[in-house]
């Protein structure tokens, strides 16, 4: 290792540390032989100026409440967070951690994971993700603003900074996401655009010539566009973007790509890979720097570091004092905001969940709106809204007021027609702590969805996506709209907990499993139409819900059954009265209820064989949706009721007759296995 040359002792800070920056890049995604060079060496400037100079954080309280959030939304430049929270001293993000860039069991793998590595607030993949997640972050703390300062007392004014990317921007998630953010004029979001004309296949101008400004300019947001690689004019337009009042502000910063190298800078092929050794030396000594030397981080560097680690440490002191203060004479907000951080819930919870009343027919979406208004009554941290949808999913609780601009206290959000927004935005409120959030709508518009609800299941995230129109049984708006595949694609995403409830009371249940399981997403699936409300005087207790499945009614308890009935959501009433049928004829029946199948294979062995014993192989199993995934549970030996083809137009009680989802049907598979 050479040393650090003597330039070093006298070159001014403002240079020194993006240099640093640059050149851990290069050397980390030198040692991986893969990565992204690119966008951290052209956004080095400017993150120096954010990080050092605009953003309020503590490194060595990661979690600190009012700290400013950091958004990677192009996330492929993880080099960039990597090597900003190595300089300013998070303790986990050591040298060696670079080293180990994208390597197994590291905090520094591809793209940044927010359940991975402290420090990093949002797990950004897939472009455009981030931006919806950093307006979630700002809708999240205008929340907190409203529901906690007073005219005294500000303890929640912090602010989001998200670094965009040409490939984010196209993306039209972000579209939704900036479309609503304007709406409600987020004056706490700042989105830095690098704008650097550059993606994988060649220049952008190949596919992409927006008017970005003009863009941003119709969506309400203030526009500042600057060089992005000079330094004083990043600092003025931070500064502005924080004087900037009643709209979010997009900084359109000009780059360069793979700033420092002279062979690839402003090319496409300083997007992606390794440099090589021979322009990684030629960086270093374009940059005047030590060729010789691997991930340095010059004395003066760590020094400022140090200086500035005081300083932060400082901030977050100041506010713990106010916070103090602020808990002497506002003692029952201080206990709501510990409350709202550590998600509790009331004691009594599970006994304020409606009971609906035995024999009456109910949509489990209609009971959902009943469950929802008792949970904003008992929960004030619980909050969201519709896809424009909220007459239909029943998520409008009209008592607690809408999320607009100037009433950033209301808990009903109205997300638009943006179920791709809606989902990255709800996400980016669970990422922000605090809050259980949810979006609703038709479940066939997962289609638009999934992007986000893999990311929060990834993520450990409590969101709850509440769908409803769960089937084929939407009926006259026909295959479209129709969902017959959805299910089995979200059982597919690992830790979701998709909760299909047989009936109202079950229904109850779903909700309160998907509000205790707070590192879970979970997907409800709720019903259009009416159907049966069991009579838990014969049946089991709906509260076998929490265990994902359970018996729900069998002719001969104890006994070992001859055939046992699988079902979920609507046609659970169809396997029971199925059931009752066969049982008057003589035989041994069990009806199963399986609202979730993730919840029921999480419990132990000796439960799932009591509920479906191994040695009963004849078992049907009935659901409006595909068979794929239902063999675990009904085994070689079983036959399934179900949907293989698309919907079509048509009263639901004609569907369920041609497409055999009656009591009728269900019976005469059962007993062909007799």
């Amino acid at each position: 290792m050479s040393q650090e040359p003597a330039s070093f002792a006298t070159e001014p800070i403002e240079s020194l540390v993006p240099k640093t920056i640059q050149t851990l890049v290069v050397d980390a995604v030198e040692k991986a032989k893969s990565g992204h060079c690119g966008l951290p060496m052209g956004c080095a400037d400017f993150a120096f100026v954010l990080w050092t100079k605009h953003m309020r954080f503590n490194p060595a309280n990661p979690h600190w409440a009012n700290r400013d959030r950091f958004v990677l939304s192009a996330g492929h430049g993880s080099m960039l967070i990597y090597s900003l929270l190595h300089l300013t001293g998070f303790e986990k993000m050591t040298i060696d951690q670079l080293k180990q860039f994208r390597q197994w069991g590291s905090l520094t793998p591809g793209h940044p994971e927010s359940h991975e590595t402290p420090g990093v607030e949002v797990t950004t993949g897939p472009l455009g993700q981030g931006t919806g997640n950093s307006v979630g972050f700002a809708v999240a703390q205008k929340f907190y603003g409203a529901t906690f300062n007073t005219p005294d007392f500000a303890v929640s004014d912090h602010r989001v900074y998200c670094i965009v990317s040409d490939g984010d921007l196209q993306e039209g998630v972000s579209h939704e996401a900036a479309a609503l953010a304007g709406h409600l004029g987020l004056d706490n979001l700042v989105w830095f655009y690098d704008d650097n004309s550059v993606s994988i296949e060649g220049m952008t101008k190949l596919s992409y010539s927006d008017d970005v400004a003009s863009r941003f300019k119709g969506y309400h947001w203030h526009v500042i566009s600057i060089n992005g690689n000079d330094q004083s004019q990043c600092d003025a337009a931070l500064r502005e973007a924080k004087a900037t009042k009643g709209q979010p502000t997009i900084i359109i910063g000009k780059t360069i790509i793979g700033h420092g190298s002279p062979k690839l800078q402003g090319t496409p092929k300083a997007h992606s890979d390794a440099f090589g050794a021979e322009e990684v030396a030629a960086t270093k000594k374009n940059l005047g720097w030590p060729v010789d030397a691997e991930f340095l981080v010059p004395q003066r560097v760590k020094d400022f570091f140090a200086e500035k680690r005081t300083q932060w440490a400082k901030e977050e002191a100041e506010w713990n004092a106010l916070f103090a203060d602020y808990k002497a004479k506002n003692a029952d907000r201080a206990q709501l905001w510990n409350d709202f951080l550590a998600k509790k819930l009331p004691d009594n919870l599970e006994s304020l969940l409606p009971k609906f009343e035995a024999g009456k027919a109910v949509a489990t979406r209609n009971a959902g709106g009943e469950i929802l208004k008792v949970l904003f009554g008992a929960i004030p941290n619980l909050i969201g809204g519709s896809a424009d949808l909220a007459p239909s999913t029943k998520t409008w609780i009209k008592e607690y007021g809408s999320y607009e601009k100037g009433n950033y206290g209301g808990r009903n959000l109205h997300f638009g027609i943006r179920e791709h927004g809606m989902g990255t935005i709800v996400a980016g409120m669970a990422y922000y702590g605090g809050l259980i959030p949810f979006g609703s709508t038709f479940f066939v518009f997962t289609d638009y969805m999934r992007p986000p609800i893999r990311l929060a299941a990834l993520s450990g995230l409590q969101t709850i996506y509440v769908f409803t129109h769960d089937s084929i049984f939407v009926g006259e708006d026909g295959p479209t709209h129709e969902p017959v595949e959805h299910l089995a694609a979200l059982r597919a995403i690992p830790r979701v907990l998709v909760m299909r409830p047989g009936d109202a009371n079950e229904t109850s249940y779903a909700w309160l499993a998907a509000l205790q399981h707070k590192t879970e997403t979970t997907a409800l699936a709720l019903t259009r139409q009416n159907i049966p409300t069991f009579d838990r005087t014969k049946c089991a207790p709906a509260s076998g819900v929490l265990k994902g499945g359970y018996t729900l009614w069998e002719s001969n308890a104890g006994a070992t059954p001859d055939l046992i009935l699988i079902g979920t959501g609507s046609e659970l009433s169809l396997a029971f009265d199925a059931g009752q049928k066969i049982a008057s004829e003589g035989k041994s029946v069990r009806v199963v209820s399986l609202p979730c199948w993730e919840l029921f294979d999480n419990q132990d062995q000796a439960y799932k064989d009591s509920v479906l014993p191994p040695a009963v192989k004849k078992r049907v199993g009935v659901e409006a949706g595909v068979e794929l995934g239902w063999q675990k549970y009904i085994g070689d030996g079983g036959k399934f009721v179900g949907v293989a083809t698309f919907g079509a137009s048509a009263p639901y009680e004609r569907l369920a007759k041609e497409y055999g989802l009656t009591t009728e049907h269900v019976y005469e598979t059962a007993k062909s296995l007799l």
